[in-house]
């Protein structure tokens, strides 16, 4: 006898025939019948695999029996018994010796986990949905089903009537033509098994493949969304910029006229148009009028990054909605690889939520730090206060992220994740993140800025230092374009 992964060469004695007989304990395709092909065995079995090898090499199969007619099949091989338990989620493979303790497991259970442990050189235990009315260690209690084995072993027609299969459905051993459109006869209940699983196996493979990657890109999709609604209304907040501007204007010019503590001015507009400006009543007309210019300043300058960012978002979406179409579409688990593996390329799966201007849910510990999707998929990171840049750049960083900053001037300190692969960031991405560094810098209005960026690794806080202060080195120098 050979015993590879998952199954037992079988030779009846003064038969030169050799039939492979199949055990699984998968938890959903657990079975066992003869196979049509053998095998391939790993050069590094398990060591359940090895130990069968090592205990049941050269033994003798002397006979096959069912416990009370369930779920529970005893290969005898005269000293050692091979135990099937083929239960669902709970199936097993256990090896027990002459004195009923577990040698091997394809499984072990321990106590914490079942109120019948398969522990090494325990007690075995029949289950207990066999244990009522029957005495556990009496084998009298099996039917014995070793004719059928033997029959089958010289090549004999087992006592089996009409065996076949539907697919999507399972085998059966009698005729169930009438009942499935699709129903395939087989000249054995093990042919018609072995042909069921074959496809079976493969198509619930597929399933499962599929939908996990159904799951994250609806997820990606539903992310893509939440930041272009938020998006959107940056851009709206955007278009108000002349208006809020000419808010400001409207009040410089009346303030002399207006009285202390209004809610809001009645005035027209340049072309006669009428205008209600709302006001905070505990400031003055110039207050109100310069809150209105800064409010006008920073949507302008919000513009370019909130409309590439949509620009980026909207193409992303489609590319995902694409991706999805074919996941749907794909029949086989090559296909599916294939597109999973072009999932994780373009980094769609286990994606983070993300809000307005592509920037991601994450909680950071309550930190501020926004995250931005840029060329060719990058993930930009920057923080909006100096507390965020020290959390980003002393917790968040890994020490082969990019990292930049504004030369000579405070910034936001901005990262770009390369995954450990800084020399794959391309130059777009580069300047993308050092325009960032810019915006978010008292040198966003400049005309030329230097951006400094060298690897995170290379970045310290001096001790004492104040918050968001870094020394760095190694760095190269980008020059940008303010707003």
């Amino acid at each position: 006898m050979k015993i590879p992964f998952d199954a037992l060469t079988l030779s009846a004695i003064g038969c030169e025939i050799e039939q492979h007989l199949l055990l699984s304990c998968h938890p959903v395709h657990f079975r066992v019948h003869f196979s049509t092909r053998r095998e391939s065995a790993p050069s590094q079995p398990p060591v359940f695999c090895a130990t069968l090898r090592a205990r049941l090499k050269g033994s003798t199969l002397e006979s096959i029996k069912m416990k009370a007619g369930d779920r529970v099949l005893v290969l005898d091989f005269g000293g050692h018994r091979l135990i099937a338990e083929l239960m669902g989620k709970h199936s097993n493979l256990i090896l027990i010796d002459e004195h009923a303790k577990v040698v091997a497991a394809a499984m072990w259970v321990g106590a914490t986990k079942s109120k019948r442990p398969i522990l090494p050189n325990t007690e075995y235990f029949w289950p207990p949905v066999l244990k009522e009315g029957k005495d556990i260690n009496d084998f009298s209690s099996f039917e014995r089903i070793g004719t059928l084995v033997h029959s089958k072993l010289r090549g004999e027609r087992p006592l089996i009537l009409n065996p076949g299969f539907a697919a999507g459905v399972g085998a059966y051993p009698i005729d169930l033509s009438s009942e499935f459109p699709t129903w395939v006869p087989r000249e054995t209940l093990s042919i018609a098994l072995e042909n069921h699983f074959n496809v079976a196996i493969p198509q619930a493979l597929a399933d499962s493949i599929r939908h996990g990657l159904v799951a994250q890109l609806e997820r990606v999709i539903l992310a893509r969304e939440t930041s272009l609604a938020a998006l959107y209304e940056a851009r709206d907040a955007g278009g108000k910029a002349a208006l809020w501007q000419r808010y400001g204007e409207l009040l410089l010019a009346f303030a002399s006229h207006m009285a202390a503590g209004p809610a809001q001015f009645e005035t027209q507009d340049y072309d006669g148009t009428p205008l209600t400006i709302r006001l905070n009543t505990e400031e003055s007309a110039k207050e109100n009028a310069l809150r209105y210019f800064d409010k006008a300043k920073r949507a302008k300058g919000r513009m370019g990054l909130v409309t590439d960012q949509i620009a980026r978002l909207e193409a992303d979406k489609e590319r995902v909605e694409a991706l999805l179409f074919s996941v749907l579409e794909a029949k086989t688990i090559h296909a599916l690889e294939t597109l999973k593996e072009q999932a994780s390329k373009c980094k769609w799966l286990h994606q983070q939520t993300v809000s307005h201007q592509g920037v991601a849910e994450r909680p950071y510990e309550g930190h501020r730090i926004k995250e931005l999707m840029g060329p060719h998929g990058s993930v930009i990171l920057y923080g909006e206060n100096s507390e965020s840049n020290d959390y980003l750049t002393l917790r968040v960083a890994k020490g082969n992220d990019w990292w930049l900053h504004v030369r000579g001037h405070t910034s936001a300190h901005v990262i770009i994740r390369t995954g450990g692969k800084p020399e794959s960031v391309s130059r777009e991405a580069m300047l993308f993140a050092a325009k960032v560094a810019v915006q978010h810098s008292p040198q966003k209005h400049a005309g030329f800025v230097a951006v400094d960026y060298t690897l995170k690794k290379y970045v310290r806080k001096p001790r004492g230092a104040a918050k968001g202060t870094a020394l760095y080195t190694h760095e190269k120098t980008l020059h940008v374009e303010g707003d």
